[in-house]
């Protein structure tokens, strides 16, 4: 069978722009089958599309297991509920955010969530009574870069923590995700430092991959960088593999918001925040799908600023969403100049219900805190769909 994309949604893929993908069309770098859409077997060189075609007609399928799991940094709980899909039972959830800490105690009552700084933990507690460590630690640089650095080095950082968390419960295996910029910060010498410091506490590292959330039935076009690393007295027995990509369907805006494949309900109504009436007069201007290069150029200058001179394509700057295609990667503010994420159809930044559904939590989570409290709790969690298929495949690692 002839496997095909739009131009579009291989554009997102490729993280190329749609004039990209024309001009290769245009050199017949790319074939073309009669609807109009782009042959996979015609993109050659691109790992990620040849995973895509390898992976066809493969699940990730959750297998009957009794793992437990244990996390820290847990957030507003989209690892957590991803996990909990696949039949994990959560041992204890560490978060220092009072806001995140009461959204998941409000909707799991029977979690043991600490609400605590992480430094005072401890988890000697857990040793022997979890599987598996999840956590999503901070990116911060560490001192003498010019060393083979290890787990002491990283004292004084809330990486050190997490590995710390992991020496005292001695789990079989942990996860760890963080954004994409960590394998080259401080010029990849903070991934090195990452790297010794597991190697140092007896787990052994699988290559870091970064993974696309909307290959995971998430309708959003997030990227975030996973670590997995298992104990070394069973490291040599198992084979892992990362969650197997799937391209059909890639999940939209629409499919988020209305009734259909995803959710058999509309999305609930929620409360949100506004633009100024002056930024409201600017997004009325920009078209579904379209940011400040849709404005006239006497307004980008006097809305972009000194950004209007900067080089780069900013296309956060002034976006609004397009139905059919997966959003835009949420922040912690759909607000801000920079990363406006404005509803297709109605000039206003998104609800936090629509936020949630961008990323897959379920409608009856409900949050904790302030608007802007429970923006930023969204903005910063793993999508539910995505981790789901994480805890998919370290069971089946694990079993």
């Amino acid at each position: 069978m002839e496997w095909s994309l739009p131009k579009e949604r291989l554009a997102d893929l490729l993280n190329l722009s749609n004039r990209v993908i024309d001009s290769r069309v245009a050199k017949k770098t790319y074939a073309l089958n009669k609807h109009g859409e782009i042959v996979l077997s015609s993109v050659t060189g691109s790992p990620l599309i040849h995973e895509i075609v390898q992976a066809i007609g493969k699940n990730n399928v959750t297998m009957p297991h009794n793992l437990v799991v244990g996390e820290s940094f847990s957030g507003a709980g989209g690892m957590s509920i991803g996990f909990e899909m696949a039949g994990f039972k959560s041992a204890f959830l560490v978060e220092f955010d009072k806001d995140a800490a009461a959204t998941l105690k409000r909707n799991r009552p029977n979690w043991n969530v600490l609400h605590k700084d992480i430094h005072y933990v401890d988890f000697t507690q857990f040793k022997g009574k979890i599987d598996i460590m999840l956590g999503g630690f901070p990116c911060q640089s560490f001192s003498d870069t010019g060393k083979r650095l290890g787990f002491n080095d990283t004292r004084g950082t809330l990486f050190h923590e997490y590995a710390r968390s992991i020496m005292e419960s001695e789990p079989k295996a942990f996860i760890a995700e963080n954004v994409p910029g960590l394998l080259s910060h401080d010029k990849g010498r903070t991934l090195e430092a990452i790297c010794s410091a597991f190697s140092d506490i007896g787990y052994t590292l699988i290559e870091p991959r970064v993974l696309k959330a909307m290959l995971y039935n998430v309708p959003q076009k997030r990227e975030r960088l996973f670590l997995a690393g298992f104990r070394n007295d069973i490291a040599r027995s198992i084979d892992f593999e990362w969650p197997y990509p799937s391209a059909f369907p890639i999940y939209t805006v629409r499919d988020a918001f209305y009734k259909g494949k995803l959710h058999n309900c509309d999305v609930p109504s929620s409360k949100g925040i506004n633009y100024s009436e002056r930024k409201k007069k600017v997004m009325d201007l920009v078209p579904e799908g379209g940011n400040w290069r849709d404005l006239p150029e006497s307004i980008q200058r006097e809305y972009m600023g000194g950004a209007f001179l900067a080089q780069g394509g900013k296309t956060s700057f002034a976006k609004r969403l397009s139905w059919d295609s997966p959003s835009n990667t949420l922040t912690c503010s759909p607000a801000q100049k920079q990363t406006e994420r404005c509803h297709p159809e109605h000039t206003r930044p998104l609800t936090t219900r629509e936020y949630a559904r961008l990323q897959t939590f379920p409608d009856t989570w409900d949050f904790s805190g302030s608007t802007n409290s429970i923006y930023k709790q969204i903005g910063n969690a793993v999508p539910v769909n995505m981790a789901h298929a994480i805890a998919q495949s370290i069971t089946k690692t694990l079993t």
